[in-house]
């Protein structure tokens, strides 16, 4: 009996980080996405790549985890340039990858 608890919480544990992570990557895939659209640049392959995960301590004091993500983009169509981001939650904290001729404002 208390290994079928145990194994319960531990199953739940792991959804939840999987769902914590998958919720990151939508929300990295919509801000790459926005950037690309923004700067007048080509995304590609359509999708970000997570390449790094370290746990921080947020403001509140909790625990929690910063996310950074990948993306390629191209300017020509012909060359292929490698675009970079990091989450915090769902907050993005560092971006780097094509920029605008003029500021505008991310979601």
């Amino acid at each position: 009996m208390p290994t079928l608890i145990l194994l319960m919480i531990f199953g739940a544990a792991a959804f939840s980080f999987w769902s914590a992570g998958r919720a990151a990557a939508e929300r990295a895939e919509v801000v790459g996405r926005d950037a690309c659209r923004a700067a007048g640049v080509q995304w590609l392959d359509q999708s970000v790549h997570a390449i790094g995960l370290r746990v921080i301590r947020r403001e509140s004091g909790w625990l929690g985890f910063e996310r950074t993500f990948r993306f390629d983009y191209s300017i020509d169509g012909e060359d292929r340039h490698i675009g970079r981001l990091v989450l915090r939650g769902d907050r993005l904290v560092a971006f780097s990858g094509p920029v605008t001729r003029e500021p505008s404002q991310l979601h």
